[in-house]
């Protein structure tokens, strides 16, 4: 696969743009207060662990704010890859976790205002954050986010903005290319003891590619009552609706020379689409049970339905024990958590437990392009996840703090199979006698040297592990703190990839074992005057039993554990204001992230486009794939407040990205560069905005995603090109 190459005369002047002073005079840079490190305020400069806060202006002004891969982009260590497709939610990955996800969001803990976006076996989406009434999100990396449990890369936490001070109302509205439009409307303020915050928006577009139209309403608030002078009540609740949204699937090399914007034949043989909804709730209570020691207690609930609808080939489809071309499922789920904390001058201590279910009634049908037919898998799933945890900051000199935690968690799975056709027992609902609901073949026949029966599948599995952290902070100086952590993560399989053998025979995977890793990190955090604040950090981390592709064909993605692998890189972030309104921010990574020891794997030998029985060996050092080497981003702002005018320039710059294990196909390195411009006016109780965005400003062709070890070639998921934007918004406050 070859892509144009990056502008060259353009790059080395925006990287130098970004990076150079222009004036002298500078505005104060603070670092930002975050909780997620250590579940209390802190601020990330005093803290022993590389975490980055986006806050409300860098999510919300002068964006879409459909897509979390809008902001995240700023975080170093952090990619966002974008499949193009509201069919399948943007895939974030930190430190080289995440990438092998063939669905939302994998190995990375999502909360949204306390409520865990990401189920108890850790599949997650972004897509329920809401961007439009968001007041920051944060991103922690490294050891210290193993104390909240079941993932690897780290934890992705938004809060909603409280309401303001004086009832306000606002509207507005973007549109843009591919009949691409968002309008929203939000409402808040103060009412006696209650702060209330309401935030309601629709999204449409007609996608990029062929076949890629998407619809998504959402709607999120929050509602806080002061009980007390120490004692809150916060209820907070979001609903999702993404009706018939589709999907153009990945592309091969040859199709994206021939047409990018096109869609998978098989995507239009077989309708390829999702339709999705969610809502939750929860209540959250915060108080104070002495000057030192605070409790806090959660507990939520919500429900989600999914119907997706697969290119698989029919042929495939009529197998006894296959499970169709149309997965769907309705979840019920709800959690509880209780944490203890006791602030001193010196130490704090904090010590909780919490709780997350998820109950998933999952159906399969036959999918005859694009119509749902025959039952072909009906199971009741459910999974747990207990844990509890403490930990500490030591302030235990003048110029350090030790911060050290442990965790135990446990995650359990069991399947129930309602599906059963063999010679003595069938029990799948529409079967005829002498055959299995959705399938051609006789029950008991031979077909390909495989007996047809589909037996009870149903099982279950535990797994449990201790994580503990450790991390020093040394102040060299009041501008300059030094750093170090070390900590112990693991990451169990997810129902989704439990859900196929490799090997192709019924039942679920539960040969496939949770990956451990060991994290290592060193870092320094530094301020230059009040005109700079600089960040820098390396990281080790050593992975046991990863867990990766085994084959990916026919909408059906099965897995294994590899052996070792390890990921090795640095961060760095500097972030500058200077005279003259004019600010300038980077974020840089180099990653390395390889497979230390070598594993067969599966890839189909043409025509085939099955493979059940590993042929291929991996090498080891070879780099996994989906995990670009290197990322950039840069920024340079202006902005006069006489007029209400701000600019920016974005440049961003990505490595190359392997699409398989085996390391013969890549997405090559690409640059992009943003172009964006604003105005505010005031006037009485009004405040208005406009903006204009330009995207893609060179209209770079490149790739935005990689499907990992596509059996069928179909690797790509090609970016739009050059795409503009152009919005307005209005507020009155009463």
């Amino acid at each position: 696969m070859t892509l144009r190459a990056p502008n060259k005369n353009v790059l080395p002047f925006a990287l130098a743009s970004l990076t150079t002073p222009l004036f002298v005079h500078a505005q104060t840079v603070t670092a930002p207060v975050v909780v997620t490190a250590t579940r209390v305020e802190q601020s990330s400069f005093d803290l022993p662990v590389a975490i980055d806060s986006l806050n409300a202006v860098q999510i919300q002004d002068q964006k879409l704010k459909t897509n979390i891969g809008e902001s995240l982009v700023r975080v170093p260590g952090t990619v966002v890859q974008n499949r193009e497709t509201y069919a399948q939610e943007q895939q974030i990955v930190l430190r080289g976790f995440g990438a092998r996800s063939q669905f939302g969001v994998r190995g990375i803990k999502l909360i949204a205002d306390g409520i865990p976006a990401s189920t108890p076996d850790g599949q997650g989406g972004s897509g329920l954050f809401d961007l439009g009434s968001a007041k920051r999100i944060e991103v922690l990396r490294g050891a210290f986010s193993a104390l909240y449990g079941n993932h690897s890369g780290g934890v992705v936490q938004i809060f909603t903005e409280d309401g303001p001070e004086r009832p306000t109302v606002s509207a507005d509205i973007a549109a843009g290319s591919y009949d691409s439009w968002r309008t929203g409307v939000k409402f808040g303020g103060q009412s006696g003891s209650l702060n209330y915050i309401g935030s309601l928006s629709r999204y449409e577009t007609d996608g990029y590619r062929q076949w890629s139209e998407a619809t998504k309403d959402q709607f999120n608030t929050k509602l806080t009552l002061a009980a007390g002078p120490k004692s809150t009540w916060t209820v907070v609740a979001n609903y999702l609706d993404q009706p018939n949204n589709l999907d153009p699937l990945g592309l091969t090399a040859g199709e994206v020379a021939q047409d990018r914007r096109q869609a998978s034949p098989v995507a239009l043989q077989f309708q390829t689409r999702r339709s999705l909804d969610n809502l939750q709730g929860g209540l959250v209570y915060e108080g104070a049970i002495s000057d030192i020691d605070t409790v806090r207690a959660i507990a939520y609930t919500g429900t989600r339905s999914n119907e997706q609808f697969l290119a698989i080939p029919l042929a495939v489809q009529n197998g006894i024990t296959q499970s169709g071309g149309v997965s769907a499922f309705d979840r019920d789920f709800w959690g509880t958590g209780l944490r203890w904390t006791r602030r001193t001058e010196t130490l704090t201590l904090t010590a909780g437990a919490d709780y997350d279910s998820a109950q998933d009634a999952r159906k399969g049908y036959l999918n005859n392009t694009g119509a749902i037919g025959a039952l072909k898998r009906d199971e009741d799933n459910t999974v747990y996840q207990a844990g509890g945890y403490a930990q500490a900051e030591w302030a235990f000199a003048r110029d350090a703090m030790l911060s050290a935690g442990l965790r135990y968690t446990r995650v359990a799975f069991d399947s129930k199979d309602n599906f059963i056709c063999t010679p003595t027992l069938v029990t799948a609902p529409g079967t005829r006698p002498g055959t299995c609901s959705g399938s051609t073949n006789a029950i008991g026949s031979v077909a390909g040297g495989i007996r047809q029966i589909n037996p009870d599948d149903s099982g279950s599995a535990t797994y449990s592990a201790w994580t503990p952290t450790a991390g020093l902070l040394y102040r060299l100086s009041p501008s300059v703190n030094l750093y170090a952590n070390a900590g112990r993560s693991f990451e169990t399989p997810t129902f989704i990839e439990l859900t196929y053998r490799p090997d192709g025979s019924s039942g679920l995977n539960f040969d496939l074992k949770p990956s451990t890793s060991n994290q290592y990190e060193a870092g320094v955090k530094a301020f230059l005057g009040t005109e700079a604040l600089l960040s820098a950090a390396v990281f080790l981390i050593d992975t046991s039993n990863e867990i990766v592709v085994f084959s990916n064909a026919g909408g059906r993605t099965t897995y294994q554990n590899a052996g070792d692998t390890q990921r090795r890189g640095v961060e760095l972030a500097a972030d500058g204001r200077f005279g003259g309104g004019f600010a300038g921010y980077v974020a840089a990574t180099w990653l390395e992230a390889e497979f230390k020891d070598s594993f067969r794997s599966c890839v189909p030998v043409p025509p085939a486009t099955t493979c059940t029985a590993p042929n291929t060996t991996v090498a080891a050092g070879n780099r996994i794939p989906g995990v670009p080497n290197y990322t950039v981003y840069g920024e340079l702002s202006w902005a006069y407040q006489p007029l209400g005018f701000s600019t920016a320039f974005e440049a961003r710059w990505n490595g190359k990205v392997m699409a398989n294990d085996v390391n013969t196909v890549a997405a090559d390195a690409y640059f992009i560069a943003n172009l964006r411009a604003g105005m505010e006016q005031n006037s009485g109780n009004w405040r208005f905005s406009e903006f204009v965005r330009v995207d893609n400003l060179l209209d770079e062709e490149y790739i935005g995603a990689v499907y990992v070890n596509d059996a069928n070639q179909r690797f790509f998921a090609p970016a739009a090109e050059r795409n503009y934007l152009v919005g307005a918004s209005a507020a009155y406050r009463f």
